[in-house]
């Protein structure tokens, strides 16, 4: 690999260009590595206390009357973060949209099922369950097929 590095008093904020021919894991491990670096923690709320939330074992995190929540293998941790926000945060960390409300861990999905209506049933490690809505599927699916990782 090939690698330029351009330093001029004449240049704003940094910027990556990356040339390559197709993608491939290297260039994966790459873009998650610039990514992690401007990462902040995620903090939940639990009974009056203020916990570190680490995102490898966040299955989802869902919006419910007007509160946002991650769903961990065997509870539900309060995030006083609006949905969107929490959804900038772990991007880096393999987290799509699932639906208006919900955004998922694509490390920690075990299986999918199809319903009827066009959704899909997500089944995670852990034995939690979600739904992505239809508007989402193709991009989970592309997602996935592009370069998500295996947790197995």
């Amino acid at each position: 690999m090939k690698v330029n590095i351009d330093i001029d008093e004449n240049h704003g904020e940094p910027t990556i260009s990356i040339k390559a021919k197709e993608w491939t894991e290297e260039l994966e491990e790459i873009i998650n590595i610039i990514k992690k670096q401007k990462t902040k923690r995620l903090f939940g709320v639990e009974e009056d206390q203020t916990v570190l939330l680490d995102p490898r074992e966040v299955d989802f995190v869902y919006a419910e009357k007007r509160k946002v929540f991650a769903a961990l293998a065997s509870k539900s941790v309060e995030i006083k973060l609006k949905l969107y926000e929490v959804e900038e945060m772990l991007a880096p960390h393999h987290f799509m949209r699932f639906s208006k409300s919900v955004i998922g861990n694509l490390n920690q999905i075990r299986r999918f099922e199809l319903s009827f209506n066009g959704t899909l049933c997500v089944y995670f490690h852990s034995g939690n369950k979600e739904y992505i809505s239809r508007n989402y599927v193709s991009k989970i699916k592309e997602e996935l097929t592009m370069g998500g990782q295996s947790n197995d």
